[in-house]
């Protein structure tokens, strides 16, 4: 089953500078984030951000605060954003199916949302080239446990290019320069 741009809404969960600074290839999981951003803004998919404490851990890096535009993170300190009343109010209010996980940390962070997520019936996709950990072992952990669950693992590439379906669109064209620069 294609997982459709009107029926998604991404979730960035916690790519805070504290959190960012300890883990596994913050380049790939930063430059992904973006990525999914830009494409979701092309798309119309609405984005909702969260932070974790973030008087303890920090703010956003500047890269993904740019991204974002005028989206303001809704900070939590519960490890499931679903757990927390305000994102859960927002996530309802967008009345849409398909959640689109990415952040950190893939084992905690990402791993409770999207156990939530499945609790409640949504269709969950975490991108886990956009996800990382501590460690690469409780990466692994993380998506194996989610796969386990029948949450769908992709690449952002996977995302993007089924939210495409063909290529000489605006919105292929809009993209083309990110697939080109990424490594």
């Amino acid at each position: 089953m294609f997982i459709k741009p009107q029926d998604s809404f991404l979730m960035v969960i916690d790519p805070q500078e504290r959190l960012l600074n300890a883990i596994y290839q913050p380049e790939r999981v930063v430059k992904n984030i973006i990525l999914l951003i830009k494409a979701s803004q092309e798309f119309g998919v609405p984005v909702v951000p969260t932070t974790q404490y973030r008087k303890g851990l920090g703010d956003y890096l500047p890269e993904i605060k740019d991204a974002l535009g005028e989206i303001e993170p809704l900070d939590k300190i519960e490890f499931s954003a679903f757990k927390n009343q305000v994102i859960a109010e927002e996530v309802q209010r967008l009345s849409r199916q398909t959640v689109i996980l990415c952040g950190v940390e893939t084992h905690i962070c990402v791993y409770q949302t999207a156990l939530s997520a499945l609790e409640k019936g949504f269709r969950v996709v975490v991108v886990g080239d956009a996800t990382s950990s501590r460690s690469p072992e409780n990466i692994s952990y993380g998506l194996s446990r989610m796969r386990e669950l029948g949450v769908a693992v992709v690449s952002t590439e996977m995302l993007i290019y089924e939210w495409l379906e063909k290529a000489g669109t605006p919105a292929f064209k809009a993209l083309l320069p990110y697939f080109k620069n990424k490594n």
